[in-house]
């Protein structure tokens, strides 16, 4: 469920709270007695504090999946063997408000391409690193990376270089890809400051960084298809929870 469904949710019990409250009680008679007054709590009444209860747990619900954690359902294979379809996660969102993403971290976030679900994939690039793809390895800064988590060692080539991603040897289109202009790169062949390079573990069925360029943590979009829409890290994936056969810590 999103924040704008949970705050829907909580509207409508919060409507029928206060239809409840002003709708007229049910007179005592005149001269009952005491103990007549004191009857058991009406329907209404509990429904009242049910609803209450729920306003209450609907709040604090949003404020946690809003500022702190969040669930995320896996929909595609982009990520297997780590994560499988159906697989749900949770989703620290309030580390990177004041740290930034590490090497290996998988991150949940709005793709720079139109989409109305946010991504999830595997940091493999920070801002002033130099990533290559040769003969199925990936290489930072020089020196082979150690994946073990991948399904296959993808099957393109891929470089950044002159101000740009090629891949198998043609460069991104900065019309369709998030490739800034040259103005914001620090270095020829290194990434942007504020941009990260991010790749599915399932390399070869998934649509990342070696199809649509960088994501960006903050600030909006430096070129492509959502140029000048707002970017962002959603949060850092930290844990399967369900199917509970799979829970486990993700790394």
């Amino acid at each position: 469920m999103t924040p704008l469904e949970l705050l829907a949710l909580i509207a409508v019990f919060a409507i029928v709270r206060v239809a409840i409250s002003i709708r007229p009680g049910t007179p005592v008679a005149p001269g009952a007695g005491v103990g007549e007054g004191r009857k058991s709590p009406s329907t209404r009444t509990v429904v009242r504090e049910y609803l209450d209860a729920f306003i209450v747990a609907g709040l604090v619900a949003l404020f946690l999946i809003t500022f702190v954690v969040r669930t995320f359902f896996i929909p595609s294979a982009s990520m297997e063997p780590t994560l499988q379809i159906h697989d749900m996660l949770l989703v620290n969102e309030f580390e990177y408000r004041f740290t930034r993403p590490h090497e290996g971290d998988i991150v949940v976030f709005p793709p720079p391409i139109p989409s109305s679900n946010d991504f999830i994939k595997r940091t493999i690039g920070l801002p002033g690193d130099q990533i290559r793809v040769h003969q199925g390895v990936v290489y930072r800064n020089g020196a082979a990376m150690n994946e073990p988590y991948i399904a296959d060692k993808p099957a393109y080539e891929l470089e950044i270089k002159n101000y740009g991603i090629y891949v198998d040897g043609q460069p991104l289109d900065p019309a369709i890809a998030n490739v800034p202009p040259k103005a914001r790169w620090s270095a020829p062949d290194r990434i942007p400051d504020g941009c990260y390079m991010m790749f599915g573990d399932n390399r070869n069925n998934s649509e990342d960084s070696h199809i649509w360029g960088f994501a960006q943590p903050a600030g909006t979009f430096e070129a492509g298809q959502r140029k000048g829409e707002k970017a962002g890290f959603t949060g850092h994936a930290f844990l399967l929870f369900y199917p509970l056969s799979r829970i486990r810590i993700l790394h």
